[in-house]
Formats: structure tokens, C-alpha cells, sequence
């Protein structure tokens, strides 16, 4: 078997962008299937820089009964509560501590409180900093849901 450099190096230059990344955690099944079902898998695959609060498939599981497949059909209220959970630019554990809110892809901001571990409005970033290519993912363990 010939060991092959290139791949290897193309692996090592190369991390997977936002989507692929949580899609590859295995973590994040609803997210994955939301983001493709409500058409933001493209936008999310581009260039950004983004920031993404990833709620878990177990934060989602903590909605009520009916909550994420009523989403799953209101493609406009879906893209509403994902894009709730984007903020444009890359803001690593470092630079989220440093503020009090951030503005949303969705037009809204949401509150941030370092004082006792990291909450995004009442969500608990659970795991800081999941660098992709693109941007980086802060995994918490709540759907954030905009006013």
C-alpha cells in the first residue's frame, strides 16, 4: 500500500466549513436537518466568517412535543430561530466573554453573561470553541427561540 502525502496534507490545510463540521460531531442531527430543510446549508457553507451557538439534538429534544416538527414545516419560522443562533464574524471563547450581547443574522441580539460559565440568553455554552473553517461553533445546551 503506497502511503499517499496528498491527502493527508489536503486534510491537515483543509477543516471542514460550519455545516460539515456539525454534521461530522454527529451531535447536531436536528441542526443539520434544519439547516438544509429551511435552504441555509449553502449560506453557511460560504466564506462567512460565522459564529454559531450549535444546539445539541438534546437541547432540541427539550422543546415541547410537536415544537421542532412544526418548525421543520414553517421553512420562514424555522430560518427565523436558526439564523437566531448566527452571529457574523468569528467570535472565539476569548472575545464572547468580553461581551453582554451580540446581534444576530436574524436581526436580534442576544444577551451574553460570562459571569458564572458562559449563558447566550438562557442556553449554557456547553462546549467553547469547535473551529471550522468558516467560522466557529459554540455548542449550548438550550434552543435559543426569538422573541
Amino acid at each position: 500500500m503506497e502511503f499517499d502525502q496528498t491527502s493527508l496534507l489536503t486534510e491537515a490545510i483543509f477543516m471542514a466549513d460550519i455545516v460539515d463540521t456539525a454534521i461530522n460531531a454527529g451531535t447536531f442531527n436536528t441542526l443539520a436537518t434544519a439547516i438544509t430543510t429551511a435552504g441555509m446549508d449553502t449560506a453557511l457553507k460560504g466564506p462567512g466568517p460565522f459564529t454559531v451557538f450549535a444546539p445539541t439534538d438534546e437541547a432540541f429534544s427539550k422543546l415541547p412535543s410537536g415544537t421542532v416538527e412544526s418548525l421543520l414545516e414553517d421553512i420562514l419560522q424555522l430560518r427565523k430561530v436558526l439564523e437566531y443562533h448566527v452571529v457574523p464574524g468569528k467570535f472565539m471563547a476569548a472575545d464572547v466573554v468580553k461581551l453582554d450581547s451580540a446581534t444576530t443574522t436574524e436581526g436580534s441580539t442576544v444577551k451574553i453573561d460570562a459571569s458564572n460559565g458562559v449563558k447566550v440568553n438562557d442556553a449554557t455554552v456547553v462546549t467553547p470553541d469547535v473551529e471550522a473553517d468558516n467560522g466557529v461553533i459554540h455548542v449550548i445546551d438550550t434552543v435559543l427561540i426569538p422573541q
